[in-house]
C-alpha cells in the first residue's frame, strides 16, 4: 500500500476514526471546562455582565479561533496527510527566505513550553474535585504520583491503553454536555449570551475586562492539537468529531453560566463551577471521569511533544535524540531524554504552583505566541496557493489582530507566573537556534573539491594488493548533494592517512524531504564495480536507519546485477561469501587554533556544548550498528589567528 492510499485511509470518515478522534486530539480542549470559567470568575463577585460575557467570549472564542482557523483552515495546509507547526514550515519553506526558520522554531519552542504547564493543570484541576469531600486534602501528592506514573509508562507504549481513549471521552464529552444542559435547563436565558454583544461588554464595561481575555483563551489551548494530530486520524475525521466536541463544550460553559447567574452578588470562595453543576449523587463518577480525561490529555499531549522534536530532529532544529519505537502503531515514538526533562518541568511546576488556579497565570502566555507564528506561516501558505493578496492580507490581519489581544491580556500573567513558561520557551528556542545557526555555519566551512581524479584514483587503489585491505564495502557519508565535489576530509582520510584499501568505495548522502514518509534512493556509478554515490530521499519523520535501508539497497543493486557484493578476496570469493561493511564517519569538534568574534564564538561554543552533552554520536544518529562504524575526528577551524610571527632564533 502506497502512502497516498494510507493518507486517503486515514482521511476516510468513520465511527472509529471518530472515537479515535476524540482520545487523541481532543484531550487538551476537552478538559478546559474544568478550570476556563472559574479563571474568569476568579475572586470576584459574580454579576451578570461577568457571567454572559464569559460565556460569550467563550463561544467566539471556539468559533472564530477553534473552528475558523484550524479545524477549517490549518487542516487545509495539508503536508502529505501531516499537520502541524514543523510540517507546515516544511511544506512553504521552498516558496519564501531563509526567514521561515524564526517563526518555526519560535512557535515550536513555545508549544513545547505551553506542554509543561497542560498536564499539571489538566490532573490538578480533576484531582481538586476531591476537596468537595475533604477540603483540607493534600493533592499535590496525588498529582505528581500521576505524573510520575504517566512518564514512567511513556517508554512501554501506549498501544493498548490508546485503544481506550477513544470510548473514554466519548463518555466524557457526552457527560459535560448532559451534565451542562442539566445546568441550562434551569434557565436556558443565558443563552442570549451566544450574541457578541455580551463579550463586547465583558471586555468593555467590566473593570479591567479586557484582560479577562487571558482567562478565556484557556478555551482553546489546545486547538493547535487539532492541526497538529491529521497524520494520524485524518482532516474529515477531525471535522465531524468536532462538531460532536464543540456542542457538548458549549453545553458544559453554558451550564456553568446558569449556575454562575443563580449565585449573582456572591463569590466563588473556592468553589469549582464545573464540579457545582454535577449532581451530588453522581459527583464521584464526575471526578473519576475527569481525572481519566486529564490523564489522557496528558498523554496525548506527551505524544505529541515527542512528534514534535523528532521532526524538528530531521529539521536540523535540534540535537540528535536516541528514538525509540516502543509499539508498530504509526507515528508512536517515545524520546528518554525529553520524556525526563517534560516529568522534571511538570514536577517542578507543581511543587512551585501546587493548585491549578495558580497554576492558570502560567498557561496560556507561551501558546498564543506559537498561534501568531502559525498564523505567519498560514499567511504565507495562502500566498504560495495564490489565494488572491487581498483576502489573504484580510484573513492574517483578523487573526493576528484576534490573538495578538489574547497576547496582550496574557502579559497580565508575567509576573504572577507566566513567566515561567516564557522562560522555558526562551531556552527551548535559544537551543533550537543555537543547533540551527551552528549546523549553518559549520557547513558552510566544509571544503568541498572536485571527484573527478579522485576517482579513478579508488579505481587504481582498490587493485593495489601491495595494500592490506580495510574493508570490502566502504562506506563514507558526505553532506554533499552531487557526485562532483566531495569533502576534503574525506579524500584526505581514504588517501592521506593510512590508506583504506576496499573492493568498493560508496558515498552516501542523505537528503530530508519537505514530504513526511517519503523514503527512496538514487544511485550513481561513478567508476563501475568498484566507486557509488547513493542518495537516500527521506521524509521528516522517517528515522534515517541507515544500516537498514544501505542493506535494502545493495541487495536491490544486486539483484539487478548492478554490483557484486561478495568479497574478491581469493579465498572467499569462490564460495560467494558476502564482504563486511565499514561506515567511516567524520565527527567534528572546534579547533582551538580560533579567533572569533564574541557572537560566532558563542554560537559555535554553544553549538558544541549542546553536540557533547544532549546529543547521540553519529553512529546512533543514522541507526549504525557500533560494530562496523569508525568515527574519525575532524578539527574545524573558523577564524586563524592573526598577527601572530614567530621568530627564529640562531
Amino acid at each position: 500500500m502506497t502512502h497516498t492510499d494510507k493518507h486517503h485511509r486515514i482521511n476516510k470518515v468513520t465511527f472509529a476514526g471518530f472515537l479515535v478522534t476524540l482520545g487523541i486530539v481532543f484531550g487538551d480542549i476537552g478538559t478546559s471546562p474544568l478550570y476556563a470559567m472559574s479563571a474568569i470568575v476568579g475572586t470576584r463577585t459574580i454579576d451578570p455582565v461577568l457571567a454572559l460575557g464569559g460565556l460569550s467570549a467563550v463561544f467566539w472564542t471556539l468559533t472564530l479561533l477553534t473552528t475558523g482557523k484550524y479545524a477549517y483552515l490549518s487542516l487545509r495546509a495539508d503536508n502529505n496527510g501531516e499537520g502541524g507547526i514543523f510540517s507546515l514550515y516544511s511544506l512553504i519553506k521552498r516558496y519564501s527566505g531563509s526567514w521561515l526558520v524564526y517563526p518555526a522554531i519560535i512557535g515550536g519552542a513555545f508549544l513545547l513550553a505551553d506542554g509543561i504547564i497542560t498536564a499539571p493543570i489538566s490532573v490538578s484541576s480533576a484531582i481538586e474535585g476531591l476537596r468537595i469531600y475533604s477540603p483540607t486534602i493534600p493533592t499535590v501528592p496525588i498529582v505528581i504520583a500521576i505524573l510520575i506514573a504517566l512518564f514512567v509508562t511513556q517508554q512501554f507504549g501506549t498501544q493498548l491503553i490508546g485503544k481506550l481513549f477513544g470510548p473514554v471521552m466519548m463518555i466524557w464529552f457526552t457527560f459535560i454536555g448532559v451534565i451542562g444542559l442539566m445546568s441550562l435547563a434551569q434557565d436556558f436565558s443565558v443563552l442570549r449570551a451566544l450574541n457578541p454583544y455580551y463579550a463586547y461588554q465583558m471586555i468593555v464595561d467590566y473593570p479591567h475586562g479586557f484582560f479577562l481575555l487571558g482567562a478565556v483563551f484557556l478555551c482553546t489551548t489546545g486547538a493547535e492539537a487539532l492541526y497538529a494530530d491529521m497524520g494520524h486520524v485524518g482532516r474529515g475525521n477531525i471535522r465531524i468529531s468536532w462538531v460532536y466536541v464543540k456542542i457538548c463544550l458549549i453545553l458544559s460553559y453554558a451550564g456553568q453560566s446558569a449556575w454562575l447567574m443563580s449565585k449573582v452578588g456572591t463569590t466563588l470562595e473556592g468553589a469549582a463551577p464545573f464540579y457545582s453543576i454535577v449532581p451530588p449523587v453522581i459527583l464521584p463518577f464526575g471526578i473519576l471521569i475527569a481525572t481519566s480525561a486529564a490523564i489522557i490529555a496528558s498523554q496525548a499531549l506527551i505524544s505529541g511533544s515527542f512528534t514534535l522534536v523528532g521532526e524538528a530532529i530531521r529539521l536540523n532544529f535540534w540535537s540528535r535524540q536516541r528514538i525509540c519505537y516502543p509499539t508498530d502503531f504509526r507515528g508512536q515514538l517515545y524520546i528518554p531524554q525529553v520524556n525526563w526533562l517534560l516529568m522534571a518541568g511538570c514536577i517542578f511546576v507543581v511543587f512551585y504552583f501546587r493548585e491549578s488556579k495558580n497554576m492558570e497565570a502560567a498557561y496560556g502566555l507561551a501558546v498564543t505566541l506559537t498561534m501568531l507564528m502559525t498564523t505567519v506561516l498560514l499567511a504565507v501558505y495562502l500566498y504560495s496557493r495564490r489565494v488572491p493578496i487581498v483576502l489573504t492580507a484580510l484573513i492574517t490581519l483578523v487573526f493576528v489582530v484576534i490573538e495578538g489581544a489574547f497576547f496582550i491580556a496574557n502579559l497580565e500573567k508575567f509576573p504572577e507566573g507566566g513567566f515561567i513558561s516564557i522562560f522555558i520557551g526562551f531556552i527551548l528556542f535559544a537551543v533550537m537556534w543555537i543547533w540551527y545557526k551552528g549546523r549553518v555555519v559549520r557547513r558552510s566551512l566544509t571544503v568541498m573539491e572536485d571527484t573527478g581524479p579522485f576517482f579513478k584514483t579508488l579505481t587504481e587503489l582498490s587493485n593495489d594488493t601491495t595494500l592490506p585491505q580495510y574493508a570490502t564495502h566502504l562506506v563514507y557519508l558526505t553532506s554533499s548533494d552531487s557526485p562532483k565535489k566531495i569533502e576534503q576530509e574525506t579524500i584526505r582520510s581514504v588517501l592521506e592517512k593510512t590508506p583504506k584499501r576496499a573492493d568498493v568505495y560508496w558515498f552516501v548522502h542523505v537528503k530530508t524531504d519537505n514530504e513526511p514518509f517519503t523514503m527512496k534512493y538514487k544511485v550513481d556509478i561513478l567508476e563501475q564495480e568498484d566507486v557509488y554515490f547513493i542518495t537516500f530521499t527521506l521524509g521528516f519523520r522517517i528515522e534515517p536507519r541507515l544500516n537498514y535501508f544501505f542493506d535494502l539497497a545493495l541487495k536491490d543493486l544486486q539483484k539487478n546485477k548492478e554490483v557484486n557484493i561478495a568479497s574478491r578476496h581469493p579465498a572467499l570469493e569462490k564460495y560467494d561469501i558476502d564482504g563486511d561493511i565499514r561506515f567511516v564517519l567524520h565527527s567534528s569538534f572546534l579547533s582551538h587554533e580560533n579567533e572569533l568574534p564574541f557572537k560566532q564564538n558563542f554560537i559555535m561554543h554553544s553549538y558544541y556544548f549542546l553536540r557533547r552533552w544532549f546529543s547521540v554520536r553519529e553512529d546512533y544518529a543514522y541507526g549504525l550498528d557500533a560494530s562496523n562504524v569508525e568515527i574519525e575526528p575532524v578539527p574545524i577551524v573558523i577564524a586563524e589567528p592573526k598577527d601572530m610571527k614567530l621568530t627564529r632564533e640562531i
